[in-house]
């Protein structure tokens, strides 16, 4: 499914439920330490794509832990992103000399909660969203943007080591299954680059909708 979004050099593995076989790597244990056992299945599982996804770079399964802000820890000279949601894990990840960054989100294919996009949406954002979901109603747009913000926040994290609200980023998102995210704040990365935005691509699917940044 998440292949769809991909660009020529990411490798990607993805799954519809959790992996009754799928280990836990040293290290890992401790971000599920104190977790119920379906929140373990989904860190585990969630991990075995993303072996398997290292693997379609040819790469040697390690354990995936938990950096700043929560944040994968990918091995040297790899980027990458995980999500998961009810029905759905996936991973994907790239060289970094083929990509800058990988950002990808889940989430179920159902409205936001009551409130929640006055919480996270821009008023130019609830304004454009309403007109997109007067024009095509079999889109859930309120859900899509916040998804394709949640997959800024990863693409925008390892490249500059800061946080990101949900207003400093303005999202447009278009019919055609492409969307862009402008930058409201400083973009300056912890190598000395400048962001100034991101381009994306969407999926609507099987009561699943996906977004990424790649």
């Amino acid at each position: 499914m998440i292949e769809r979004l991909l660009p020529p050099g990411a490798a990607w593995a993805e799954a519809f439920d959790d992996l009754a076989d799928a280990p836990l790597l040293p290290g890992e244990e401790v971000i599920v330490a104190n977790a119920v056992p379906t929140r373990r299945n989904e860190v585990a599982t969630v991990r075995a794509c993303a072996r398997r996804a290292l693997g379609g770079l040819g790469l040697p399964p390690v354990p995936i832990l938990r950096g700043e802000r929560g944040a994968p820890v990918w091995p040297a000279g790899v980027v990458g992103s995980m999500t998961h949601c009810a029905g759905y894990r996936a991973a994907v990840v790239a060289r970094s000399a083929e990509l800058r960054t990988v950002g990808i989100d889940a989430e179920p294919h159902a409205p936001l909660p009551e409130d929640v996009l006055e919480v996270i949406a821009l008023p130019q954002e609830q304004a454009r969203t309403a007109e997109l979901s007067a024009e095509q109603p079999g889109v859930h747009w309120d859900r899509l943007l916040f998804s394709a913000k949640e997959s800024v926040y990863k693409a925008w994290f390892p490249l500059t080591r800061r946080f990101l609200e949900f207003e400093e980023a303005d999202i447009t998102l278009a019919p055609d299954g492409t969307w862009t995210a402008r930058l409201l704040v400083d973009g300056t990365t912890a190598d000395g680059g400048e962001l100034r935005g991101f381009n994306g691509r969407w999926l609507v699917q099987d009561d699943l909708l996906l977004t990424v940044i790649a």
